[in-house]
C-alpha cells in the first residue's frame, strides 16, 4: 500500500522548525517535518496547510517544494512531498506532536529524523547554509 503524505519546512528568522513524533507506530519519538496525509480530493498544498492548523494551531503560507521522496516502510510505502513554509498567523505549539524546536539549518543533523525525512533535512541544510 502508497500512502501520499506532506510536509512543511517552516523557516522563520532563519530557524527550522523541527517536531518530534510521539512514542509508538513507525519512527516513533524521531523528528520530521511536521505535515501528514492528503486526503482524497485534497491538494498537496491544501493538505498541508490543514494538517498544520490541527498539529501546530498556526497557520501557513505554503511555497514551493522542497523535494519528494519515497520511502519503503514496515507496512506502507510512503510518498513524502516537501515544501517551503511560512508561518502567517499564531505561533506553532505541539498539539499532537511530543516537542518542537527551532534549529539553526546547520544543526538539523543533530536529531534523530524520521527515515523518510532525512533526505528533505539535507537539502534543506544546503539550501540555508
Amino acid at each position: 500500500m502508497e500512502i501520499e503524505v506532506v510536509g512543511a519546512v517552516i523557516v522563520q528568522d532563519g530557524l527550522v522548525l523541527c517536531a518530534r513524533r510521539g512514542p509508538g507506530g513507525d519512527a516513533g519519538g524521531s523528528w520530521e517535518f511536521p505535515g501528514g496525509k492528503v486526503e482524497p480530493g485534497e491538494t498537496p498544498a491544501a493538505a498541508l496547510a490543514r494538517e498544520i492548523r490541527e498539529e501546530l494551531g498556526c497557520v501557513v503560507e505554503v511555497g514551493g517544494p522542497v523535494t519528494t521522496t519515497r520511502h519503503v516502510g514496515s507496512s506502507v510505502v510512503v510518498v513524502l512531498s516537501t515544501y517551503w513554509c511560512r508561518v502567517l498567523s499564531g505561533s506553532p505549539a505541539p498539539v499532537e506532536h511530543a516537542a518542537i524546536r527551532w534549529l539553526r539549518p546547520d544543526r538539523l543533523d543533530e536529531l534523530d529524523w524520521a527515515p523518510a525525512d532525512l533526505p528533505a533535512v539535507e537539502l534543506v541544510g544546503r539550501s540555508l547554509a
